[in-house]
Order: structure tokens, then C-alpha cells, then sequence
């Protein structure tokens, strides 16, 4: 893939021929795919039976299924035509982009080799006197070479379908991005009404009332109201921070629960989400080192493979004892030597990676550089929530002059009134080890702090240590 390359619509590189990637936010069009996946499932069931067929005599068969040397023939050109004229069309279009470009690459080699492979067969079949004697078997037939153009357009169909599902899958992965965007947004008009607009319609220094369990709608500050939003989506930790007037927000976190009014300040392709979906696509069309080499040896080599078939012909025209040597060993050095693994290893392994890593809350900023990552022996990270679960877990409890079951009891029934992460993991490990949870009353929240109630008819309080010095007693329990 050349990253300079650009169309308004799928297709291939003109300089490699290889499939080109959809850019960031492109909706993705699966009909490539669905019709290579038809060419090569059609091409498998006709290749089959042909190479077993050609394989046949090898294996002490001289006559599969009755069909004498001459009859073998013309069963192997009816199965080998349609795989190579309808299966191998797309490489032979490719093929010819390349000629039309001047751009050797890995097609021009399947080309060559696929289609004089399956000429020289096909004149083998229908005007075996075009060959001298001594290329001619008992009964006066050549051998023929539809099994190895069958088989190669298969294979190489083959690598198409799988390059093009990991280019879907690596498509999902930035769509999976742009959709934590939400797709509207309440702005709040000079008149103080409030209206649902789309998201494109925000403009910057609009006013947008963020609701609880609500979405940020875009990147700008806090001008009224107070609550704890979710950023894990952008830092890793799983704990909510508090937002008051004056503090910065971040398109695509969750508010918690309170209400926030903010000012947009970034709007579309610069919100933060937007710049690292874009960062996404653009590391997908570098080019690593490795790629940059790969492309090189390939466009060499495809040159050095055709002069040393049009060498071979040469050699054999002049010393061969038929001409039509020359066109046998020529052919046989171009199907040998098609470089697919070369063409195809080094593009699909580096948008694969790429797109499993953005999946996975990973994001390369070039190709370069997550080739040097496996120079790597030493990783520091400063944040627990990218090395776990992402959320918190109640492992243990201790407490001091109180029964553990009855504590965790009056804990665990305050806190599934708060929606703090800390919160759930406590009601969760309470749930965990069977305790019946009890209702609340006069529940309270402190933002930042900590929550107090009545359970039971007992005062508790759960928060932190500053908070906790503020609780007046005496507490039925307190964390």
C-alpha cells in the first residue's frame, strides 16, 4: 500500500495492486470482499478435483475415472477456465494497472505466469502438432500446466480474502472509536430553551446542558453546575473526577450524577476523539521500515524474475532443439517465482496489528514506531487501569471492634445509593459473598468525599478520611 494514494471509492493501489483502506470515518463497503469470497469458494471447487486429476498419474493412476491421456486434457482445460478467466480476473486487471503504470509489482508476476501458463496449456490441448516430438507423450498429447494456474489463482485468491477481512476488522476498530461520540447534543439558546441538535451542528462557544448518564457532546469547560465524569475512555482509571465551573471536559466521557452546562471549544475534527480517530487512519497508511523494504526487494525482484524468463527463452531458443522450449522453461521461471508471501506479509501483519491494538485501548502513531516496539525489553506504566480489568474489585475487608459480615452488610446497603465505581465494587463483593442488603434512608452525597445515610435505623458513614473526622458520632459503622 502507497499512503500517497487516494480514490473516492474502493479499489486497489495502481502501484502495488493491493487493496486500498477505507480513511478514518469511512463507512466501509463489503462487496470486494463478498465477490472474492465467491471467486475463491468456486475456484477451491474446481481446482480440487483438477489437481487431483493432473496428480493422478503421479501416484500410479494412469487413467482417473477411465479418461484416457487425450480426454484428461480436455477435462482439465473445462475446470481450469473458469477459474482462471472468472477467478483470476481481478489479478489480471491489476496486472494490467501495473503495465499501465510502469510499476512492477507481485501481480505482474501472476499475470505473466497465470496467463502464458494457461495459453501454453491450452495449445497443448487443442494443437499438440505445434510441439515437437520429443515433448510429446505416449499417444501424442503434451502435458499441460492448468492444474499449476488453477491452484495459483486459488491461493493468491486465497490471501486477497483474508488481506481484505483484516482491513474490514481493522475498519471496526476505528468505527468502534467514532462511535463513542454521541450523535446529538442539548444546546442552550440566547432565550434559554433548550434544543436537541446534531452533533454537527455544534459550533464553538455554544452552551450544552450535559444531563446525568449523558455524554459529553464535545471538548470545552465547565460554566455551571458540578458532578464526577467517567474518563476512562481517555486516561484508563476507572474512578470518576470531579467537575465544577471552570474545569476542562472531554468529548465522549460519561457524566455522572449531576448536571453540567458547557461552553464548546472544540468542535468536530479537533475534539480529542476526533484527533485520535484520525491518528488511527493515519497510522494505518505509513509505511514501516520493514514495509518500505519489502515494497523495494518486491519491485526488484518482479524485474529481475522477468529478465531472467525472457533470459531463459533466449537461451533455449538459440540452443533448445525446439523452439517451443523457450516457451516451456519461461513460462516455468515466472510461475515459480511469484513473490505473494513477500507482497502480502508485511502490509496484512502491520494493519492487523494496527487494528487489534485500537481495539484494544492501544493506538501506534506511525507503523514505525510499532516496529520499534519489539526493541522493547522494559515497560513502565504509570496506571493500574491499563494493566487490569479496568475497573475496581473488593478483595478483602478488615475491620476493628465489629462483626466483618454485619459491617460489610450496613456498607454495601449505603453504597448501592452511589454510582461511584468504589461503590459498586463494594455492593458487588457484599452480593458476592450472599449478605442481604438492607433499604437507606436520608441518603446524602459529597461530591468528592464520601456518602452518610440511615440503614436499618442506623447511621452510617462511608467516604474519606477527611470526611470521615467531619461525621459527627456515634456511627453503627463507618469506612
Amino acid at each position: 500500500m502507497h499512503p500517497e494514494i487516494v480514490r473516492d471509492r474502493p479499489g486497489s493501489c495502481p502501484k502495488c495492486g493491493m487493496a486500498l483502506v477505507p480513511v478514518a470515518g469511512a463507512e466501509d463497503d463489503n462487496a470486494e470482499l463478498r465477490d472474492h469470497t465467491r471467486r475463491f469458494w468456486v475456484s477451491a471447487a474446481l481446482s480440487i478435483p483438477l489437481l487431483l486429476l493432473a496428480m493422478a498419474p503421479m501416484l500410479g493412476v494412469m487413467q482417473p475415472l477411465g479418461l484416457s491421456l487425450g480426454m484428461r486434457g480436455y477435462v482439465e482445460l473445462v475446470l481450469a477456465t473458469p477459474v482462471v478467466l472468472w477467478g483470476g480476473w481481478p489479478f489480471f486487471h491489476k496486472f494490467s494497472l501495473s503495465l499501465e503504470h510502469r510499476s512492477p509489482n507481485m501481480y505482474t508476476l501472476i499475470g505473466l505466469g497465470v496467463g502464458l501458463a494457461y495459453l501454453y496449456s491450452l495449445a497443448a490441448v487443442l494443437a499438440p502438432e505445434l510441439f515437437p516430438p520429443e515433448m510429446r507423450e505416449h499417444g501424442g498429447s503434451v502435458g499441460t500446466y492448468f492444474e499449476a494456474a488453477a491452484v495459483i489463482v486459488t491461493l493468491i485468491m486465497l490471501g486477497e480474502v483474508l488481506q481484505l477481512r483484516a482491513m474490514g476488522k481493522t475498519s471496526q476498530a476505528v468505527r468502534a472509536l467514532l462511535e463513542l461520540a454521541p450523535n446529538v447534543a442539548r444546546r442552550i439558546e440566547a432565550d434559554g430553551r433548550e434544543v436537541e441538535v446534531s452533533l454537527n451542528e455544534v459550533q464553538v462557544g455554544d452552551r450544552l446542558r450535559v444531563r446525568p448518564g449523558d455524554k459529553v457532546p464535545v471538548d470545552g469547560t465547565c460554566v455551571e453546575g458540578s458532578s464526577n465524569v467517567d474518563e476512562s475512555m481517555v486516561t484508563g482509571e476507572p474512578t470518576p473526577v470531579p467537575k465544577k465551573p471552570g474545569d476542562r471536559v472531554t468529548g465522549a466521557t460519561i457524566n455522572g450524577n449531576g448536571t453540567l452546562v458547557v461552553r464548546a471549544e472544540r468542535v468536530g475534527a479537533d475534539t480529542l476523539l476526533a484527533r485520535i480517530v484520525h491518528m488511527v487512519g493515519e497510522a494505518q497508511r505509513t509505511r514501516a521500515p520493514v514495509q518500505r523494504l519489502a515494497d523495494s526487494v518486491a519491485s526488484y525482484f518482479v524485474q529481475t524474475v522477468i529478465g531472467i524468463a525472457v533470459l531463459t527463452a533466449i537461451v533455449w531458443w538459440w540452443t533448445g532443439p525446439a523452439p517451443t522450449y523457450a516457451v516451456v522453461n519461461a513460462v516455468a521461471v515466472l510461475i515459480i517465482a511469484c513473490p505473494c508471501a513477500l507482497g502480502l506479509a508485511t502490509p496484512i501483519s502491520i494493519t492487523v496489528a494496527m487494528g487489534q491494538g485500537a481495539l484494544n485501548g492501544i493506538l501506534f502513531r506511525n507503523a514505525e514506531a510499532m516496529e520499534k516496539l519489539r526493541e522493547v525489553d522494559t515497560l513502565v506504566v504509570d496506571k493500574t487501569g491499563t494493566l487490569t480489568l479496568g475497573r475496581p474489585q473488593l478483595v478483602d475487608v478488615v475491620v476493628d471492634g465489629s462483626d466483618e459480615r454485619e459491617a460489610l452488610t450496613l456498607i454495601a446497603s449505603l453504597e448501592r445509593a452511589s454510582e461511584h465505581p468504589l461503590a459498586q465494587a463494594i455492593v458487588k463483593g457484599a452480593e458476592e459473598r450472599g449478605l442481604a442488603l438492607q433499604p437507606v434512608s436520608n441518603f446524602e452525597s459529597v461530591t468528592g468525599q464520601g456518602v452518610r445515610g440511615t440503614v436499618a435505623g442506623r447511621r452510617v458513614a462511608v467516604g474519606s478520611r477527611r470526611f470521615m473526622q467531619d461525621v459527627p458520632e456515634p456511627l453503627a459503622a463507618k469506612a
